[in-house]
């Protein structure tokens, strides 16, 4: 069994380098989240700031297109828990009407400035659009195909991944 400074340190790699969740790398190394946090705390008071070398570790490696994934894909998760306070939220109808322009417009002004940093990204979000519709279109109109777009969805999602792949 590892000691408690391995499993630190693998906790602490598996977190920068494979960006796992802490509630994950709790689970693998069976210890408590609220451990995993301790970790991450004094880490950062000692100057190893886990989440700063995350994010170097991503840029570094595999450029500004994850980056700005995962800064879309973080401000979708804000944006979706927004919406649902603005819907559950004991607010009168011209407030929430108002919060949700601001929220429709900061998530046009998102989206845009991701299609900027990462044009690939928009264009990943093209063909998987496209695609859908493929789907949907013969699932209307051929039916007796859809066996077999399927069976091709997945190897080809994979051959396309790699052309999209900085």
């Amino acid at each position: 069994m590892a000691n408690n400074d391995e499993i630190r340190r693998r906790a602490r790699s598996d977190y920068v380098f494979r960006r796992l969740t802490a509630s994950t790398i709790a689970a693998a190394y069976g210890v408590s989240e609220v451990t995993i946090g301790r970790w991450k705390k004094k880490a950062k008071a000692d100057g190893d700031d886990w989440d700063m070398a995350r994010t170097a570790a991503v840029m570094s490696g595999q450029g500004g297109d994850v980056v700005t994934s995962i800064v879309l894909e973080e401000y979708m998760l804000q944006a979706q828990q927004l919406l649902h306070q603005i819907k559950e939220g004991a607010l009168d109808v011209e407030t929430k009407v108002k919060l949700m322009a601001s929220l429709a417009d900061s998530t046009t002004k998102m989206v845009a400035a991701a299609s900027r940093a990462a044009p690939r990204l928009s264009e990943l979000g093209v063909a998987q659009a496209v695609v859908e519709e493929l789907v949907d279109f013969v699932r209307e109109k051929f039916p007796h195909h859809i066996e077999a777009v399927q069976e091709l969805l997945a190897p080809f999602a994979d051959h396309i991944s790699l052309c999209f792949t900085p």
